[in-house]
């Protein structure tokens, strides 16, 4: 499967890269700390492919906690055709250890 470490994700985010985040926690853990991504749960996740339809040509990098729910949430959008999926390796956790001090 397609990852990309926090740092490298930081370093696009911060040279303006289009990326499209998509945070598949629950709002409870979003609202712990988030990096702005659109909190998606995995559990609706399904129910918003045609929403997600206009973003299906574009970076994605989904995320979650540690990065398992983020790989299931991955793997679903690659079923429904999305064709650039990256999963945070690690998710929030390791972006709190690699880039929140940066």
């Amino acid at each position: 499967m397609d990852i990309i470490s926090p740092k490298e994700l930081h370093r696009r985010l911060k040279d303006g890269e289009d990326i499209v985040l998509i945070d598949v926690r629950e709002p409870w853990e979003n609202e712990e700390f988030n990096i702005g991504g659109e909190l998606i749960p995995l559990g609706e996740l399904m129910g918003k492919m045609v929403d997600l339809e206009k973003h299906k040509h574009q970076t994605i990098v989904i995320y979650c906690k540690s990065g398992s729910r983020s790989q299931m949430g991955q793997n679903l959008l690659f079923n429904y055709g999305f064709d650039d999926v990256l999963n945070l390796e690690g998710g929030i956790e390791a972006w709190l250890t690699d880039v929140d001090g940066v």
